[in-house]
């Protein structure tokens, strides 16, 4: 087996990633095993921090091998073994599934419900790129709902929704449930929220095979945007499936003066991902490069609200969103102490 560099742009970083690559196609379920744990050995960069004993893993994992082990049985076990990272952004992909680890959000209560939220929406809302938006509250308030960072926004489309709440007194952005996507639009829609560039936190990238090999931290910036901004007061609402590009949103906002955010706990992600291939044609998918907030402090856990609430099971059967009726009471106690 040979080894290959990947040298990839990140915010103006070059990053290097030790990758695998295979001169023959092998099933052997122990070669792949050993080539799954030797990828995540070296290039994963969360091992330190979740204190996960990866040679021990291996060990208690190698253990139950076979080598008459089926593709099926060997899926599920590594599968299992990359459980152990707690990592939702760690997946194995096979033509018959993908190894997934759902546990960092399933224990929290759920904090947004598709149909109460159409009960909000309504059906006048408006819809630009990946936005719905539309105005509340006697028009005092603007909404806007981004539901993945996966759908993409434009400029245009941002200046057409900042210009249609431009009499509106404060703004509730909803990202609730949203899974994340590109940081490219989480970045552009932040920067609406500032006239100056701004610290939104750091990143290290991997320069050995050790677990504790990273470079020093690079700071990254924000730059504002060079269209139409908006300065007055937002809430942002966030639940427990607010990760990845959701959760660099939500850290990011959370720097601005003029910005609360409120709802539960984010759910985290704050490992930039790369991918790898096995001897077998699997593909993996796993955290390489941490990222930090300003303080460099890791968010990979989530991010608390600053204010913490949660929609009750009363307020549900009514048909109540208690996160939004507390983001509007919220604003409107802002806008009543500034007139």
């Amino acid at each position: 087996m040979k080894q290959w560099w990947l040298i990839i742009s990140l915010i103006g970083l070059s990053v290097l990633v030790s990758c695998q690559d295979t001169d023959e196609y092998s099933t052997d379920p122990r070669e792949n095993f050993e080539a799954l744990w030797k990828i995540l050995d070296e290039n994963y960069c969360f091992f330190d921090y979740k204190q996960v004993d990866w040679d021990e893993v291996h060990d208690r994992y190698s253990a139950q091998l076979t080598d008459t082990m089926n593709q099926f049985a060997l899926f599920d076990l590594m599968a299992e073994m990359l459980a152990e990272l707690k990592d939702g952004h760690t997946n194995l992909y096979s033509s018959f599934d993908v190894a997934r680890y759902w546990e960092w959000y399933q224990a929290y209560p759920p904090n947004f419900y598709d149909d109460l939220n159409e009960l909000y929406l309504g059906k006048d809302y408006k819809i630009a790129g990946g936005l719905k938006y539309k105005k509340m509250h006697n028009d005092q308030i603007g909404y806007i709902r981004y539901a993945s960072f996966s759908s993409g926004i434009g400029e245009t489309n941002l200046d057409y929704v900042l210009y249609y709440f431009k009499d509106c007194k404060a703004l509730i952005i909803d990202v609730r449930d949203n899974g994340g996507g590109t940081l490219t639009y989480s970045d552009r829609f932040a920067s609406r929220f500032t006239q100056e560039q701004v610290l939104k936190g750091y990143i290290q990238h991997k320069t050995g095979k050790g677990h504790q090999d990273f470079s020093e931290p690079y700071p990254v910036y924000l730059e504002p945007t060079a269209y139409i901004c908006w300065l007055r007061p937002v809430v942002v609402l966030t639940n427990r499936y607010c990760y990845s590009a959701a959760n660099d949103f939500v850290q990011t906002m959370r720097i601005f003066p003029q910005v609360t955010v409120m709802g539960d706990k984010t759910g985290g992600g704050s490992g930039l991902p790369l991918n790898s291939e096995l001897p077998n044609g699997w593909q993996v998918r796993f955290s390489a490069c941490p990222m930090f907030d300003p303080d460099k402090n890791l968010t990979e856990f989530g991010i608390d609200p600053d204010i913490h609430v949660e929609i009750t099971e009363e307020d549900l059967a009514r048909g109540v969103d208690t996160i939004i009726e507390s983001a509007i009471l919220y604003l409107q106690g802002i806008i009543d102490k500034n007139e």
